[in-house]
């Protein structure tokens, strides 16, 4: 299974004055099992390129293929795909509104029509695999904490079984510990379920230390599409976007410049730590 973007362009507000050309020939192929971030300044098209994967927005031009079907051909059931392609918003309140946690998560597996049994089943096991304790399933969504409503909101795309899990900006205001808790369950995740996931994110730290591919968005167009490694060898480029490499990047650029002699593409805190030791025994 595979999601294909084919020349895709997107225009907001089309006929007036103050069109805006959001997303310009997109061109991508997210094959199966990848973990890929997807990052881009303000502005980039990053949410508007993840709206599109699931239906929610109609391209201006192009198409997009979900399993080799064109997702906006006359009869396509867009609600299969809605369920198969799940995306998580960036603010968890926009997808919660049952009276509590557990209604919640069940609400998507009910609306694929499964029985209410069933239902439960994939609601206590979602909301198990994103690791909310028990004691919160019959309190309001609305009552827990940003961390928690994020794992809730998350739950309940994965009580529909997805193949692909979009998650957009899913640690923006937490703290270092919240951030790391939520990302470290999605990696559990995909290793156990080998789910495609896709991370919109701000934070170079976190696409460095969890995906296997970034791709670059600026001003509605890909910029680069390759491994952290590779993207981040472009400093400067990334820098002239508003984008920056991750600190520890930066600290290994730093040493180098004063005489240690290590390698500068580190982009994870491990990376950097076997890499500063090698220099040190040598």
């Amino acid at each position: 299974m595979s999601i294909i973007l084919d020349h895709v362009d997107y225009v907001y507000g089309g006929d007036t004055t103050l069109a805006v050309h959001a997303l310009k020939d997109v061109n991508l192929v997210i094959p199966d099992g990848q973990f890929i971030g997807l990052i881009g300044h303000t502005g980039s098209g990053k949410s508007t390129l993840v709206q599109h994967l699931n239906g929610l927005i109609k391209p201006t031009g192009g198409s997009i293929y979900f399993n080799g079907e064109d997702i906006h051909a006359e009869g396509y059931d867009k609600k299969k795909l809605r369920s198969k392609v799940g995306l998580v918003f960036q603010y968890p309140e926009h997808q919660l509104f049952e009276i509590d946690v557990f209604k919640d998560v069940c609400f998507g597996p009910k609306n694929l029509g499964l029985s209410q049994k069933e239902a439960e089943l994939r609601a206590y096991a979602a909301l198990k695999q994103v690791g909310l304790q028990d004691e919160y399933f019959y309190q309001s969504p609305f009552d827990l904490s940003g961390g928690q409503k994020r794992r809730v909101a998350i739950a309940g795309v994965l009580a529909m079984k997805p193949d692909v899990l979009v998650l957009d900006e899913p640690t923006a205001g937490l703290d270092p510990r919240g951030r790391d808790e939520i990302l470290d369950q999605v990696a559990k995740l995909k290793e156990e379920t080998g789910i495609t996931v896709i991370l919109v994110s701000h934070s170079m730290e976190d696409v460095a230390k969890y995906v296997e591919r970034i791709i670059v968005m600026n001003q509605g167009s890909v910029m680069y599409d390759d491994a952290p490694k590779e993207v981040f060898k472009h400093v400067k480029e990334l820098e002239a976007v508003g984008l920056a490499a991750p600190q520890v990047t930066y600290i290994m650029q730093a040493l180098r410049k004063n005489g240690m002699q290590v390698a500068t593409d580190a982009t994870t805190i491990g990376e950097a730590a076997r890499e500063i030791l090698r220099a040190l025994r040598e």
